[in-house]
Order: C-alpha cells, then sequence, then structure tokens
C-alpha cells in the first residue's frame, strides 16, 4: 500500500472521552473530511464542512453509549473508530456491541494504525464485558475488508442495496466477531 507519510515515532489507539483541545478536533475533521473524499464508508459520500464535522465529534463524545476511539500518529489524530453500545431497553442484545465509522485517512494509511484501533476496540468491548462485535462495511472498501477478516471477523452476510454512492448502488458486508473465549 502507497504510504504518503514517513513510519511515525509512536502509534497510539486510545478512547477519547472529551477534547482537551482544538487541535484534536480540527485533526479528527481533517482526517474525517480526507476519509470521505477517499471514498470512506463514514456515511457522508460529500464531506461536510469542516465545523459540522468537528460539531459532529463532540457530540458523540457527549453520547453515552458510544466510546470514540482515536488513532493517533507521533501525536496527532488520523483516525478514529467507534464503538456503539446497545440501547439501554434492548435487553435480547445486551451482550453485543457495533463498531461503526472506523477510518484513517488515507495519507496516514500503511502504518498500522486502523489495525491498532481495532484491536483498542475489541479491548474495550471486553472491559465492559460484550461477548460479540458487529459490523458492516461497503463492498468497495477491500482495505477494510482485509482488516477485519485478518483479524477474526466472519462475514455472515451481504446486502445488495446496501448504500448509494454517486448515484449508484453498492453492496455491503455484514460481519461479527466472538470475543474472549
Amino acid at each position: 500500500m502507497k504510504q504518503d507519510m514517513p513510519p511515525p515515532a509512536t502509534l497510539l489507539a486510545e478512547r477519547l472521552e472529551r477534547f482537551e483541545d482544538e487541535a484534536d478536533v480540527h485533526a479528527l475533521a481533517e482526517a474525517t473530511i480526507a476519509a470521505i473524499l477517499n471514498g470512506g464508508g463514514f456515511g457522508w459520500v460529500k464531506p461536510p464542512k469542516a465545523s459540522v464535522v468537528e460539531q459532529y465529534f463532540k457530540g458523540v463524545a457527549l453520547v453515552p453509549e458510544r466510546e470514540l476511539i482515536v488513532g493517533r500518529m507521533d501525536g496527532v489524530i488520523y483516525g478514529a473508530v467507534q464503538l456503539v453500545r446497545p440501547s439501554r431497553n434492548n435487553e435480547a442484545q445486551a451482550f453485543s456491541a457495533t463498531l461503526m465509522h472506523h477510518f484513517v485517512a488515507p495519507y496516514a494509511r500503511g502504518h498500522g494504525l486502523a489495525r491498532l484501533m481495532l484491536l483498542c476496540a475489541e479491548d474495550q468491548a471486553l472491559k465492559l464485558g460484550y461477548q460479540v462485535l458487529n459490523l458492516d462495511v461497503r463492498e468497495t472498501q477491500s482495505g477494510a475488508i482485509s482488516l477485519y477478516e485478518a483479524c477474526g471477523f466472519t462475514r455472515w452476510g451481504t446486502h445488495p442495496a446496501y448504500a448509494r454512492v454517486k448515484g449508484a448502488t453498492v453492496a455491503g458486508h455484514f460481519y461479527y466477531k466472538k470475543l474472549g473465549k
């Protein structure tokens, strides 16, 4: 894979409870917009203004059912993933959580940051007592699909009309992984 950045001295994935400074939220918004422009499956097809993305992430940090995990290279945020817990009234699925919006800015890929964030999310899910992780991904995201499958996620189905991107219908794949023993 092409790398636009030199190898970092440090890689870190961490749960972010709040933004300590504006530099982090700006870096996360920039990485998000770059991933969207590169076809990332964040949900947005066309990136909104940076201020909208910044407000979105500030809101995510406030939602009790969401854990925001960010990936840093040399201290700068270049990606994120969200661990989403089921709502409190969903007793039937209280044993499982969902991974959403997992991305790394395209110019920061190839250094292992996506895998590190995924492993951090799995560890956090285990700490919270979850036994299963679920996720879904567009069929066009071959790098993400390879990562999930290499990390032990099992594809259980495909939705042929999962998303609309630039006027085209795109299929989506659904995965799960049993955690722990």
